[in-house]
């Protein structure tokens, strides 16, 4: 688990340093080789000690092989020279993932990508939890993205039972990967503080034969509903003018007549109409 690790000023050592470093040189000129030979050496040794961490950044500090603590205070200080020091950015980061394909829930081959926004949240997990942490974000949300293009449809012109899809299922859907992402990047003491989906097509080899397809069946569904409305168009004129009593027809005419109606108000062009001045009957 991360630990909070306390270090001493930096300013206090950097005095040391002067000081250790001026009665070297005066030391050297007054021929006192030992002590000055010292005094060097501890200058030089204290000198790897000295650290700067920035707002939002950290340091993993590791002891002959001994996690010591996590240093998260902004400042200059002053640790054990010997300490390996690991820096860590607790800095929000972006990964926007390049579409990969993968197979919906139906097998349709389809591109998908996602954007991820994420943090390192605890430096103990991050550093010794997993190798290469940044790398294991990519490849895991990668996964996430994977799982979950098998458990919905892209859309549901082939599954009609489909309450949520890959193209409209929006937040829900949203949710639904960053809690998968979320779930394999705590062993890596990761948050994610939001994940979603940032582009989905079908896969080019396939992308021709569905953009038919969803246009098959918009030009089905509107067909649909203009017989619909053709029909009632045809039984309220029938009505009206049985009601009115302005013309009397027969079931022959009345044939006739619907699909004549019917002919006008489904037909894809505009009817020509042809003038009778005949009788009703020639």
């Amino acid at each position: 688990m991360e630990k909070s690790f306390t270090a001493r000023s930096g300013y206090l050592f950097l005095l040391f340093e002067i000081l250790f470093l001026g009665f070297a040189i005066a030391g050297f000129i007054l021929q006192l080789i030992v002590p000055s030979v010292i005094l060097l050496a501890l200058f030089i040794l204290l000198a790897p000690g000295f650290i700067a961490v920035d707002p939002n950044q950290s340091y993993v500090l590791v002891l002959f092989g001994a996690y010591k603590g996590t240093l998260k205070d902004n400042g200059f200080f002053w640790v054990n020279p010997f300490f390996t020091k690991r820096k860590f950015s607790l800095r929000a980061r972006n990964f926007n993932s390049e579409p990969i394909k993968v197979n919906d829930k139906l097998g349709n081959p389809i591109m998908i990508g996602v954007v991820l926004v994420w943090k390192v949240e605890e430096t103990f997990r991050a550093a010794f939890g997993v190798d290469e942490y940044e790398h294991f974000v990519v490849v895991q949300s990668e996964a996430a993205l994977r799982k979950l293009a098998g458990l919905y449809p892209y859309d549901n012109i082939e599954d009609d039972h489909a309450n949520i899809t890959l193209r409209d299922g929006g937040e829900e859907v949203n949710m639904v990967l960053e809690n998968e992402i979320r779930e394999r990047l705590d062993i890596a003491g990761i948050h994610v503080i939001e994940a979603r989906i940032n582009y989905i097509a079908y896969a080019q080899e396939i992308a021709q034969a569905m953009l038919k397809r969803q246009q098959a069946t918009a030009i089905v569904a509107a067909r649909f509903k203009i017989v619909e409305g053709a029909v009632s168009m045809v039984e309220m004129a029938l009505d009206e003018l049985s009601k009115k009593k302005i013309v009397e027809l027969d079931e022959d005419k009345k044939a006739t007549m619907v699909s004549n109606l019917m002919v006008v108000l489904c037909g894809d062009k505009e009817a020509t109409p042809v003038v009778n001045t005949g009788t009703l009957y020639q």
